[in-house]
């Protein structure tokens, strides 16, 4: 289901809501993939040149300048919509964070950015933009050049295997019911690098791993494999640490075709 867009800027200006001269407005999230539902909220970015200040908008810190967004949820029409407002320098600064010498750095994390800016980056490239196309066009192309890819598939990569490592851990002191926990937990986070490692971002959104999987059709984890997986079809309870050994073998196996 790929509701039609037409009618978001209206219903910003209806609420008034829609600050003069943006210079983007950005439709992100399910709605641009193909994948909403009824209940489905219509989430956009406004980018403007200085900090916007909507009425009734509540605030979030961010550790860039100026150091907080606003955003604002309302419907109109029968449709649900969470605006947040950005600046432009505030992507400018999200994207320096993600270059390529800051990967390549000894002293970088894997964590250099917060959980809000990870999801606004990992959406742009899947954003549908209203006005300011040539903006988007532009942020999007710095993103895929950037090393964002990296930093986000190492990450969940490193994560899946120290869930491994942990998961035959607690196999060997007897802790079986936490070693499915955190083999099954290895999975997601493997299947995470995978997609991530192509492009296929959502970390943030775990409620649409199952999409992802399906969009990106990799030979490497078919869909089929991943839902009995994903599901514990051949869960036996009498013999959990069955299940284990062979989800965290797979998850080395898929850990192979996770490319940086």
């Amino acid at each position: 289901m790929k509701p039609d867009l037409d009618g978001c800027l209206d219903a910003l200006r209806r609420k008034g809501l829609a600050p003069d001269d943006p210079v983007a407005v950005v439709v992100v999230g399910s709605v641009t993939r193909g994948w909403a539902h009824a209940a489905s909220d219509f989430d956009l970015y406004v980018l403007t040149d200085a900090p916007c200040r909507m009425p009734g908008a509540r605030t979030v810190a961010v550790p860039l300048t100026p150091d907080s967004v606003t955003s604002v949820d309302f419907t109109d029409g029968g449709r649900r919509y969470e605006v947040t407002y950005w600046t432009d320098a505030q992507v400018g600064q999200m994207l320096d964070k993600v270059t390529w010498d800051a990967f390549d750095s000894d002293e970088s994390s894997l964590r250099i950015l917060t959980s809000n800016e990870e999801l606004f980056l990992e959406r742009l490239s899947g954003g549908v933009a209203l006005t300011g196309a040539d903006w988007l066009k532009r942020r999007a192309e710095q993103l895929h050049d950037s090393a964002y890819r990296a930093f986000v598939s190492t990450r969940s990569l490193s994560e899946a295997d120290g869930k491994v490592e942990q998961a035959l851990g607690m196999l060997e002191t007897g802790d079986t019911h936490s070693a499915v926990l955190a083999a099954k937990v290895a999975f997601q986070q493997a299947t995470d690098a995978l997609l991530d490692s192509h492009g296929v971002y959502g970390t943030h959104t775990p409620k649409w791993r199952a999409r992802r999987v399906q969009d990106a059709g990799l030979d490497a984890l078919p869909f089929e494999r991943y839902w009995a997986l994903e599901t514990m079809a051949d869960f036996d309870p009498q013999r959990p640490e069955d299940w284990v050994r062979r989800t965290v073998e797979f998850c080395k196996d898929l850990s192979l075709e996770v490319e940086i």
